[in-house]
């Protein structure tokens, strides 16, 4: 090497290592210093918190932490530390660092950076393999590792350049005190300072269903100058909206998919029925109605009541609910100090629970309605009774609104000769029904927990009253209620259930904003939404009245469409879309529109009529009506998106009027629906005749349906899966392993010689 080309490499490498030093120095104390303030914020957090909550920070998940990949180009400086030194031994280098990972004080140290057990593996194999495998090395770094390999360092002097690497796989451990901090949601209230500049006078309108609670909240509602009613079903905003225009005052509607205002020129109403997820909390009104508020608790949805009730800027705020929720919403409501004005009301018409079950569909009676859990049991006891003659209506979740209404309306009609409805718990609001008699077909529900874990379980008391409650309602020709079941052993089970008293409300939900992911993001550039919204729930922090709402759904769709290019903001939106991820027609239409949304293209008419095969002919089976009702959700999700983005969606009037059209088509389908199922599955046989002709008793039908129709049927030779068994397993309601165990276990039984099935709740 020439002494021109030595000097100048000498110059080069002092102000480089000068600049390195510098910036390690600077973080390391920055780190040391950011530790003190942190110590001190913690300090006084903590005495500020330790008479409600006293709850300390807690360690985060690091298996959330996912390592960022860095770039291997090679440094600016190039070769400079191999020239300087020489060309270093990969196997000695070997050595060295697997001296350095096993070293007890390198490994404290590092966890006192943030770097636990788990992460420091991460890091240390990244670095391992930067090291091993990089064309050159910075500087500093190559002459560090030439010194220790030739016994003039010290293997600690490493960890300055591990924990530089570290902390560039691992971005959040700079910034782990800002990340808590935006995660904090220990005092919510505080997120709504225009609710919390006014004195609001909360009232509790306590009572079981059909006792008026929600009446006397809208009176109050229509003589205010301006209101706002917040429910949980387009159906029941639907009603208030209709119902406060009839009584001549204007009322706009605000639902995720629809806005209809009076004012021809689209000026604002000074009253608005809207979805609780659509309400402002900005919006001054004098009066705000809370309908339902006993879903704060809801492990999905419970988050908007948690809003409305600390964001609603209203001089009063009316709450409908279960009388389980006064006690909660007393101690929520201590948390603003505001106080809680409790009014109770006693159901206007009784309802009794009968002493005999149904047990054949040979004994119903006008007014009647099943209550199934499956749209499967749907199909199948719809089927039996039109065998016998009857004319039956059919409600369940997925049908549109409009279809609901009709199906309804059709039940309610004293001169149609349908006086019969067999409905899944879609009932229990929403829908006004002249019932007589609610009859489970049983007593078992898919649910899905707090952890978003599919499983099959009893009907809560909650459940089980906002049901029967439909039966003798006050505005029906049925002054009195009653209320059974269908099979002679889920009897007094349903009795002990609605014996028991209404668990009483003790959380509320939380969800986390879009502002607060966006200053997430703005820390973890790199990482992706599913895993910004992991961490920011594994380092959230709540106090005793709240709990963060499940988000499987939210990581669900963003996992879909991650590798869509779009701003965070629009990608937050998107996974917020209420979708039916079950349904594989949905999903794949969401994933078009994100991805057409991309590219800067609008979704016109044209492009969806040809997506969804517009036009759409009439089902000829179930399958063709379980389509249809698939893409009137497609078309419910371009106008919920239109409604955020109004400029891609564009073409609203035009998909609001095949919907409708679409809708007219289900009506059909539904109305004519027996003769769809025959055309799916001529075979299908009524569980309960079947049952009856064997000589079973009710005690087969312990679990419902749900074992009933689902279980292996016995003949000669072996068994064989029914096929709704099959559906279950498809579906994820029933799993391979469990329908192996119940053909073990009827098998042991009918060896012992009991008639009767297993009883699942032992």
């Amino acid at each position: 090497m020439s002494v021109n080309r030595c000097v100048q490499v000498l110059s080069r490498l002092q102000r480089h290592i000068k600049a390195q030093t510098t910036r390690i120095t600077a973080s390391t104390s920055s780190c040391h210093v950011g530790f003190r303030q942190h110590q001190q914020a913690t300090s006084v957090v903590c005495c500020r918190e330790v008479s409600s909550n006293s709850s300390t920070p807690k360690p985060p998940d690091t298996s959330l932490f996912v390592p960022l990949s860095l770039s291997t180009e090679a440094p600016a400086e190039g070769s400079v530390g191999a020239e300087l030194t020489q060309t270093l031994d990969k196997n000695e280098l070997l050595k060295i660092l697997n001296r350095f990972y096993k070293r007890k004080e390198m490994q404290k140290l590092a966890a006192d950076q943030g770097l636990d057990a788990r992460l420091f593996h991460q890091a240390f194999i990244s670095f391992r393999k930067h090291v091993l495998e990089m064309p050159s090395l910075s500087a500093d770094l190559h002459i560090i590792l030439s010194d220790i390999c030739f016994g003039a360092g010290h293997i600690d002097d490493i960890y300055p350049y591990f924990m530089r690497h570290a902390k560039q796989i691992f971005p959040m451990l700079d910034c782990m005190d800002d990340l808590r901090k935006i995660s904090d949601l220990r005092v919510p209230a505080n997120w709504y300072p225009e609710a919390r500049a006014i004195q609001r006078k909360v009232i509790f309108h306590a009572g079981p269903t059909n006792s008026g609670k929600t009446y006397h909240a809208i009176q109050r509602y229509l003589a205010a100058k301006s209101g706002v009613y917040c429910g949980p079903l387009k159906l029941l905003a639907h009603e208030i909206f209709e119902k406060s225009n009839k009584a001549g005052v204007p009322c706009d509607l605000v639902t995720g998919e629809e806005r209809t205002f009076m004012d021809v020129d689209g000026r604002a109403a000074g009253h608005v029925a809207c979805t609780i997820e659509m309400c402002s909390v900005t919006t001054p009104y004098e009066v705000a109605v809370i309908d339902e508020i006993q879903m704060i608790r809801d492990p999905s949805r419970g988050w908007a009541w948690t809003r409305a009730l600390l964001g609603l800027c209203a001089d009063e705020i009316h709450v409908c609910g279960e009388p389980a929720a006064v006690d909660f919403i007393r101690e929520l409501m201590y948390t603003t100090g505001e106080e809680v004005e409790v009014h109770t009301y006693q159901r206007l018409t009784p309802f009794s629970i009968l002493n005999h079950a149904v047990e054949s569909l040979d004994n119903l009676r006008p007014g009647d309605c099943i209550v199934c859990f499956s749209k499967n049991d749907i199909y199948s006891i719809s089927r039996q009774i039109e065998a016998k003659g009857l004319e039956c209506a059919v409600i369940y979740g997925s049908l549109p609104p409009g279809t609901k209404l009709s199906q309804a309306k059709k039940f309610n009609d004293p001169d149609d000769p349908c006086n019969i409805l067999v409905a899944t718990d879609a009932i229990g609001m929403g829908l006004n029904l002249s019932i007589k008699r609610i009859i489970f077909n049983s007593l078992v529900k898919p649910n899905v927990n707090e952890k978003g874990e599919k499983q099959m379980e009893t009907i809560s008391t909650s459940q089980a009253l906002q049901i029967a409650g439909r039966a003798g309602r006050f505005s029906s020709k049925f002054k009195e209620g009653e209320v059974t079941t269908m099979h002679r052993d889920d009897l007094p089970v349903l009795k002990e259930i609605l014996s028991h008293a209404v668990d009483p409300i003790e959380t509320a939900g939380l969800h986390p904003t879009a502002e607060q992911i966006e200053m997430f993001a703005y820390h973890l550039p790199d990482a992706t939404l599913s895993n910004l919204i992991d961490i920011f729930v594994s380092l959230s922090q709540v106090d005793g009245l709240y709990f963060v709402c499940n988000i499987d759904d939210f990581k669900f769709l963003a996992d879909m469409i991650q590798h869509i290019p779009l701003n965070l903001r629009s990608r937050y939106v998107f996974c917020t879309a209420p979708i039916n991820k079950k349904q594989s027609f949905v999903c794949t239409s969401f994933l078009k529109f994100a991805r057409q949304f991309s590219r800067d293209e609008p979704l016109t008419f044209s492009w969806v009529c040809r997506h969804i095969s517009w036009p759409l002919a009439a089902p000829k089976n179930i399958k063709d009506l379980v389509h249809l009702e698939a893409v009137h959700d497609v078309l419910d999700l371009y106008l919920w998106l239109s409604y955020r983005f109004m400029d891609m969606f564009p073409d609203t009037a035009s998909i609001r009027e095949i919907q409708q059209e679409l809708d007219d088509i289900i009506q059909q389908g539904v109305r004519n629906i027996t003769r769809l199922i025959r055309a799916t599955d001529p075979n299908l046989t009524d569980p309960l005749q079947t049952e009856i002709m064997h000589g079973q008793t009710g005690s087969e039908a312990t679990s419902g349906a749900f074992w009933t129709r689902g279980r292996v049927q016995r003949g000669s030779g072996g068994t064989s899966e029914s096929s709704l068994a099959s559906r279950l397993v498809r579906d994820g309601l029933l799993t391979p392993d469990l329908l192996k165990q119940l053909q073990r276990e009827w098998s042991k039984e009918h060896r012992r010689g009991k008639e009767g099935q297993i009883d699942f709740t032992s």
